[in-house]
């Protein structure tokens, strides 16, 4: 197992280093010139020259790309051309928290709530609560996340005003005691985590449904019911654990879908996270911080897959990795 975990780890590092080269020509072909953050309108041209200059902007392509890499090698992923020169790892370690935090109970939300509904589906299939499920998961699963959002946030934030609409923590939190504060902030996560949520949890739902009706066929599980086992046993134990073969795939795939999700939902509840921060750096051409959120953009993809086969070995053992 750890043999293989490291060939696939030294496998991803010449992926990662393709995509991050990708994205330094490509976003370097985008309009715009990343100066142009510092220059005011009167500016006198030898100073916009300087600024220029000072960033590595007037170097050739191929001298920029030798300096990067080398940089990048180190370790180093530059300063932020729009955060005042901040080193770029450091923009990323107070914002990459926030984003973790709402992926992890996103993703923990998904699997929970969509196989327990994919269950009740495939066991009570083709009745009246098979079929209202179904229909729901399909609305919430062909609904827009940024127009969900900002329907919650009309419902919930401003007309019932049950939740806060944005912001992690109400002004003044910090005063609060260590309880109360993480009250607060799960109390701000409310929304966000449940509009990232239900429209993943809808299509596990669709996946477990499928695959248990499959599964709950088989005649292994008819022997299981013959032997008199309890349903709850032949369900859980026997039917579900060869069903969530397919599941565990997206698993592995729907963290980086997670972290996109995240960058429309942290912009809308102004949420101060490596979405945010991606939109910004996009908007103000900075190459760095771009760069570096798609070295971690890229690092999840990698090692989602790496995950999802490692938890087939787990939940299936005749599975030799």
């Amino acid at each position: 197992m750890l043999t293989y975990i490291f060939k696939r780890l030294l496998i991803a590092v010449p992926l990662i280093f393709g995509v991050l080269t990708l994205t330094f020509f490509i976003i370097r072909l985008a309009p715009g010139d990343p100066a142009a953050f510092f220059i005011q309108p009167g500016i006198s041209p030898n100073v916009a020259e300087q600024i220029r200059a000072q960033y590595g902007l007037n170097d050739p392509l191929p001298v920029q790309y030798v300096k990067w890499l080398a940089s990048v090698l180190q370790g180093d992923f530059g300063r932020s051309f729009s955060r005042a020169q901040q080193p770029v790892i450091e923009v990323i370690a107070s914002a990459l928290p926030v984003t973790v935090t709402i992926a992890l109970l996103t993703l923990a939300a998904n699997f929970i709530f969509g196989i327990l509904i994919g269950i009740i589906s495939a066991v009570r299939q083709n009745s009246f609560v098979d079929r209202f499920l179904t229909i729901t998961a399909l609305f919430f699963y062909s609904m827009p996340e940024f127009w969900f959002a900002l329907m919650m946030i009309i419902l919930f934030a401003l007309k019932y005003q049950f939740f806060p609409a944005s912001g992690l923590n109400e002004i003044g939190a910090e005063n609060l005691g260590p309880l109360a504060f993480t009250l607060d902030r799960i109390w701000h996560l409310v929304l966000p985590v449940t509009v990232l949520s239900i429209n993943g949890a809808a299509g596990i739902a669709r996946y477990v449904r499928g695959s248990m009706l499959e599964v709950i066929r088989q005649d292994y599980i008819r022997t299981a019911r013959a032997k008199g086992l309890p349903e709850r046993i032949v369900i859980f134990r026997h039917a579900l654990r060869n069903a969530m073969l397919p599941v565990i795939t997206l698993m592995g795939s729907s963290l980086p879908f997670i972290f996109s999700g995240a960058l429309f939902i942290e912009v809308i509840f102004a949420f101060p996270g490596m979405g945010r921060v991606t939109v910004e750096a996009i908007f103000a051409r900075d190459y760095p911080l771009i760069i570096a959120d798609t070295f971690i953009s890229g690092s999840l993809i990698v090692l989602g897959n790496l995950l999802a086969d490692i938890l087939y070995a787990v939940v299936d053992p005749r599975i030799k990795l």
